[in-house]
């Protein structure tokens, strides 16, 4: 027994480690390579070792022996027995399955008989596998069937380590920039940056060129994928969430790269071109006229040679575009993600679809460095004024929910935030249209929703950047892939229920450097004692999780709801340590 020690690691594959250790923040660290983070209130924090979270690690590297040694160093008990006997056997799980490429023919090999016996009379896989090898070490795949192969092992526990290589596609010969276009200003990519392609890449191997990459909100993840086309020089589809998504990316690769105008095409609703590097929407290639009807812009997938399909925000890609993936395996993907966080917990369908975690940087890191701005996290706990309460006494949950979350207490609130904020740039964040119209109209500024015209959407973010605006209002629009590099303040008057995903990607819109004062304020508002906080809870998991100190306050509210004095609140925030 070492009680000085931090951790306590426990039988059921959970492990609690103290936040006021001195070496809290280095155990987290090491633990995050290998375990998922599963709630973290003030004191101790929770995190449980998976099936899934045990492949990652062994894909990035990281053995059985690394993971129980880091358990033997920081925990107070000895490690549980059942725990390292689940440790090694799902971490070498991992690559005990290898799909590899016999000529013209893919095949599973494996060491195992008895696995061997196991996969060959599984329901799942019938109709996906053709003969087996006479010494039935393997096994080869009917042709157009290795990511369905792959989807169904790891769903029967047996990840496949894809050993099977790619096809290169076109080529496609082009540069990083020196300097950057719009500028000037000298251009590299900074280390993370180019390890994270490295790592990819892995030197062209037949092990590079599929896997997701994790960074935070800000860190310049479209210029990773930019780096990970440069290293392949092969014709690129990039997929990622809307219209201003895709003409960001342009922008970027005409900024960054030596590639010119006519040979950058954008597939969205407006415009179709098939060009060397040919940037879509999602919700384009999810289009069809009938829930029966085929999806009319599949045919993309097919309509050039790509050697590179870049997944953007890939912890988004829907359904119908992950049953497309499972068929275009022999093409290089790369998923970019601020968190692999999936509200439909399909987490393993991109492990085995897109490929392993790659990378993973912890956003508190980044911020050390000056990468990514300071972010200050409080959440504001307003009361429910009488009359709102008494509705929300009698309501159901769904409308409980919505009753909290349009509390009308929260103007006041976002009043006094901005009084707080008078020189900086604002997002105002919310999930529903008319609370955020009522807050259009009472601070006069802009509202941006999915209904808001694309050339109007361009004109408010660019008046947002130059300062033109100081406070802009936005709905779940503006959650991706928005570039609004000098917004300072987020205040968030509503969210979708317990969506950690959505959390992120909100803090993430203020997350960019800011040069001197690199300082970032994050505003959570909350009804009360009511639905909306029990699910708050659940979205400041990933906060905590990257290391965020989440402040919560309530105390300056009188029962009637209004504030009992004036609140500096950035000044607060940091007085308190935010």
């Amino acid at each position: 027994m070492r009680p000085d020690n931090p951790l306590i690691v426990q039988s059921d594959r959970t492990l609690l480690l103290e936040v006021a250790h001195p070496a809290f923040e280095q155990v987290r660290d090491e633990l995050a390579r290998f375990a998922e983070l599963v709630k973290s209130p003030e004191h101790i924090h929770t995190y449980r070792v998976t099936p899934l979270s045990l492949w990652n690690a062994s894909a990035s590297g990281v053995s059985c022996q690394d993971i129980l040694d880091t358990l033997d160093q920081w925990s107070k008990y000895s490690v549980p027995q059942n725990l390292i006997q689940e440790i090694q056997d799902h971490g070498t799980r991992y690559g005990r399955l290898k799909l590899v490429r016999k000529g013209d023919r893919l095949a599973l090999e494996m060491d195992d008989r008895g696995l061997f016996w196991e996969i060959e009379n599984q329901k799942s896989l019938q109709g996906l596998l053709a003969e087996p090898y006479p010494d039935q070490r393997g096994v080869f795949l009917l042709d157009g069937k290795r990511g369905e192969v792959k989807l169904q092992l790891i769903r029967l526990g047996h990840p496949v380590q894809d050993m099977a290589g790619y096809k290169d596609g076109d080529p496609l010969a082009f540069q990083l920039r020196d300097t950057l276009g719009s500028s000037g200003r000298p251009f590299r990519l900074r280390t993370y940056q180019k390890a994270a392609a490295d790592v990819f890449h892995a030197g062209g191997g037949p092990e590079g060129g599929a896997g997701v990459l994790v960074l935070p909100c800000g860190a310049g993840k479209t210029i990773i994928g930019i780096g990970c086309m440069e290293r392949l020089q092969t014709r690129t589809l990039v997929l990622t969430t809307n219209v201003t998504a895709v003409k960001q990316w342009k922008q970027e690769l005409l900024d960054k790269t030596t590639l010119t105008e006519d040979q950058i095409g954008l597939y969205t609703g407006d415009t179709k071109e098939i060009k060397p590097v040919t940037i879509a929407t999602y919700q384009i290639l999810t289009y069809r006229r009938s829930k029966e009807a085929p999806f009319e812009h599949f045919k993309l997938f097919e309509a050039a040679n790509w050697g590179l399909v870049v997944h953007d925000e890939v912890h988004m890609l829907p359904a119908p575009v992950f049953r497309a993936v499972a068929e275009l395996q022999a093409k290089r993907r790369l998923g970019l993600t601020a968190t692999l966080v999936r509200e439909d917990g399909k987490e393993e369908d991109v492990f085995s679809l897109i490929g392993p975690k790659r990378v993973d940087v912890p956003w508190k890191v980044l911020e050390k460095d000056g990468f990514i701005a300071t972010a200050h996290c409080l959440e504001i706990r307003v009361p429910l004024p009488t009359d709102e309460r008494m509705e929300y006494a009698v309501a159901n949950q769904r409308q409980r929910f919505r009753i909290a979350s349009e509390n009308s207490m929260k103007l006041i609130v976002v009043d006094e935030l901005l009084k707080g904020h008078p020189n900086d740039p604002v997002l105002v964040i919310g999930q529903y249209l008319e609370q955020l119209r009522v807050l259009g109209a009472r601070l006069n500024a802009p509202v941006l929703t999915g209904q808001t015209p694309e050339k109007e959407r361009e004109r408010l973010y660019g008046e947002f950047k130059t300062g033109q605006l100081k406070v802009l209002i936005v709905s779940k629009v503006a959650n991706f892939a928005i570039d609004l590099p000098d917004a300072s303040v987020a205040i968030q008057v509503s969210g979708t229920f317990g969506s950690r995903q959505e959390e992120a990607q909100r803090l993430g819109r203020i997350l960019r450097p800011k040069g001197d004062r690199n300082i970032s304020y994050f505003y959570s508002l909350i009804s009360r004692d009511t639905t909306e906080q029990e699910f708050a809870r659940n979205r400041q998991l990933f906060l905590t999780e990257q290391g965020y100190r989440y402040l919560i306050e309530s105390r300056y509210f009188q029962e009637s709801g209004l504030l009992s004095e004036p609140i500096v609140w950035p000044q607060l925030l940091e007085e308190t340590g935010g």
